[in-house]
């Protein structure tokens, strides 16, 4: 652990960072360019956090992430897991050399922290019903990144695919919650997008590990599900800020298919098979509607009419 305590600290800093470690884990995967701003933005982000340890899992990069992990100043743990073992993965791998009484704050490589992003998240990870906090995110340009997102149903899959995302969450309808209000004020979430989430230490004991079938994309929901289903609330908190680089999914259309793909698989782990139906048929529909902006909708929409394929099967063989 890193002792970051300062003479004359505020003693609200110093409370936070007692209160527990923080373990800032970061999976990387051919990440070399993202990876030096975010470890950079730590020191600041992470100021009034007495404890805390960082730790980069690589997913077997071939552009040298892991030697700029290791060369940095901060000196991160850098965990190689020898292949491209998937997101969730990773998290577990660097979850398990980490204390129980540890926070996990769990860090997309192409983030960045503002200044004092942790201590508003260890605020809420101090009450003891919150599982997760998640920050504001701003995109590149410094405008809000709609980033909360209610739990998919067949409504959400239907307006969202009929309507469009943008006008589905307008009216709220859809996943993603748009409205600019609701960024303004901390409350309770169904879940938010992975790319910041901080997991307390109580929740980490209870919930357990990642599910790691899902390779890459809707971990997130899997995860935060289990966390509200072990009685904990998802905490949204408009006081941390972060921001997240471009990219993605985008128009990536390996990525695309095998993002679709375990937005179906999630679901129907949860619901009957007419309501997957249901819910299959609205992404198949609203893929074909938009087949016509580019070969990621007619990968997805592929994907939606065939039966799935196991999640890692969608990255065999890829170095990107």
């Amino acid at each position: 652990m890193v002792n970051s305590q300062k003479d004359g600290q505020d003693p609200l800093e110093a409370e936070v960072g007692q209160a527990a470690g923080v373990a800032v884990v970061i999976v990387a995967f051919n990440s070399a360019s993202a990876l030096p701003p975010l470890l950079d933005s730590l020191p600041a982000g992470l100021n009034g956090v007495e404890r805390f340890e960082v730790i980069v899992v690589d997913n077997d990069s071939r552009d040298g992430s892991a030697e700029i992990a290791e060369a940095h100043f901060l000196n991160p743990t850098v965990i190689r897991m020898g292949r491209n073992a998937g997101y969730a993965a990773a998290i577990n791998a660097a979850a398990a050399t980490v204390q129980p009484d540890c926070h996990l704050l769990i860090l997309n490589p192409d983030l960045r922290l503002y200044p004092d992003a942790a201590r508003p998240l260890l605020e809420r990870a101090a009450t003891p019903s919150t599982g997760v906090a998640v920050p504001l995110n701003y995109t590149e340009d410094g405008h809000i990144d709609p980033t909360l997102r209610r739990e998919p149903s067949v409504l959400t899959a239907w307006a969202d695919a009929l309507l469009g995302g943008p006008l589905a969450g307008r009216i709220g309808l859809g996943e993603v919650i748009t409205g600019a209000e609701r960024y303004d004020r901390r409350g309770s979430v169904e879940w938010a997008t992975g790319s910041a989430l901080l997991v307390s230490a109580r929740a980490r004991r209870i919930v357990g590990e990642w599910d790691e079938t899902f390779f890459l994309y809707s971990e997130e929901v899997d995860y935060l599900r289990r966390v509200r289903e072990a009685g904990f609330d998802v905490i949204y908190e408009p006081l941390s800020h972060v921001m997240h680089e471009s990219g993605g999914s985008g128009r990536n259309a390996r990525l695309y298919a095998l993002m679709t793909a375990n937005r179906i698989r999630y679901f129907g782990r949860h619901h009957g098979v007419v309501q997957t139906a249901l819910f299959r048929l609205a992404i198949a529909v609203g893929q074909a509607m938009r087949c016509w902006r580019g070969s990621w909708h007619r990968a997805a929409l592929s994907c939606a009419l065939k039966p799935l394929r196991p999640a890692a099967d969608f990255m065999m063989g890829s170095r990107s």
